[in-house]
């Protein structure tokens, strides 16, 4: 497609005008051919009340720019609050945690991105996280405040539905087991064999506040996936994780996990063992921007990225594969960080092409978009970013389009 010189001026303009025009623009720039390789789900709330009802957004990625277009309508994500979505590994079925109303509710996806609400599952406490594995016949998720808790649900593998419990396992420290654990993220291997759980110690880490306790502030809890769906500890679990841990990942052939630690501007490295049990990469933790909010590993296992909240930015790493060891990845300005919209909290990379990294932005009330060149992992900011949002946005999760086959490393 070749572009006029009214439309580079009005691509130049873009940076002097507000970001609502984002979508305008991208949705003119790319009409002359638009083939739509993957559809992100934006979660948000309908507006800035307390109570606002919470509705989740749908995008189309263009496959040359990767720009955003408005998708399909937005939906209601069936409850208030919503603070995360997972998606099975064949991509059917969309899952949401919403916080306000503790509930977790299933969406059926088509192959033109339309969402239809199907069931809904009410926990005791407020879901703060969840995963699906990649055989997607089992949801894990993560609830409460003050009494930590993980939950593994069955999935019929025909229509996503979710069954009654297989697991119920509250999180405590054995040393501590008065502590408070606050559950912050949730991953499973790619073979299906170990979850993991991301959570600090709010009776030890308590900024501006009290501590109770000196154990140590950070954790990551392991568990091997039984027959039938039982969790059973990994051996010594649970395992030394920072201070307060914020997002959780593993890479695509189950020998790395990684978790960012939101107090002390670190990610930390782990090698996955027999058996799922954990080690710390020998030459950690390694350095992130500040107060950073989640972590993504692109689909082939290649890099790392990172949204770092307050510096409104991510930070991307290359992944040795001999060893897992991250090395910050600088970009073309010498640069190791690369600018966002306000307070990015969350990130994933399309699956379809793994070319496009998109973050959502709390503040900004928006969608940050990158193209990843796969020789380097360098990313630069994609056609008319940054795309507005609902309010507040506080998860995204991306599918492929379609029969667009995706990048991967198969375990």
């Amino acid at each position: 497609m070749k572009f006029s010189k009214s439309s580079q001026l009005f691509l130049v303009s873009r940076v002097f005008i507000l970001p609502a025009i984002g979508l305008l623009a991208a949705t003119l720039l790319t009409a002359c051919q638009l083939v739509t390789i993957d559809y992100i789900f934006v979660a948000d709330s309908a507006g800035t009340s307390a109570g606002s009802a919470g509705q989740i957004q749908t995008y189309a990625v263009d496959s040359q720019s990767g720009a955003l277009r408005q998708g399909q309508p937005t939906v209601s994500s069936g409850g208030v609050g919503p603070v995360a979505m997972a998606v099975s590994g064949n991509y059917y079925h969309l899952y949401v945690a919403n916080a306000g109303s503790k509930n977790v509710v299933h969406f059926s996806i088509d192959l033109h991105g339309v969402l239809a609400a199907k069931d809904t599952v009410t926990l005791a406490a407020a879901p703060t996280a969840l995963a699906v594995n990649t055989a997607s016949n089992a949801l894990y998720v993560v609830s409460g405040t003050t009494s930590a808790t993980l939950t593994a649900y069955p999935l019929t593998l025909a229509t996503g539905a979710i069954g009654t419990p297989t697991a119920t396992i509250p999180l405590t420290l054995p040393s501590n087991p008065a502590d408070t654990i606050v559950p912050t993220g949730v991953n499973v291997l790619a073979n299906n064999n170990n979850v993991y759980v991301a959570a600090y110690d709010s009776s030890a880490y308590n900024p501006g506040g009290v501590t109770t306790s000196s154990a140590n502030p950070g954790w990551v809890f392991g568990f091997a996936v039984g027959s039938g769906g039982s969790l059973t500890p990994t051996a010594g679990s649970p395992y030394k994780s920072g201070v307060k841990p914020s997002g959780i990942v593993s890479d695509p052939v189950n020998r790395f996990l990684y978790v960012t630690d939101f107090a002390s501007n670190e990610l930390i490295g782990f090698s996955v063992q027999s058996g799922g049990t954990l080690n710390f990469l020998v030459n950690g933790p390694f350095k992130t921007g500040n107060e950073p909010t989640g972590v993504v590993v692109d689909p082939r296992g290649i890099y790392i990225y990172v949204p770092n909240s307050l510096d409104s930015s991510i930070t991307g790493y290359s992944i040795s594969l001999p060893t897992g060891t991250p090395s910050a990845i600088v970009n073309s300005n010498s640069s190791l960080v690369y600018a966002t919209d306000t307070q990015p909290v969350g990130i994933t990379v399309e699956p379809a092409l793994g070319r496009f990294v998109y973050t959502i932005n709390h503040l900004g009330n928006s969608v940050s978009g990158f193209r990843l060149a796969p020789d380097t992992g360098v990313v630069t900011a994609t056609q008319a970013t940054p795309y507005p949002t609902g309010a507040s946005p506080t998860a995204l999760v991306a599918v492929p389009h379609g029969n667009h086959s995706i990048q991967s490393v198969t375990p």
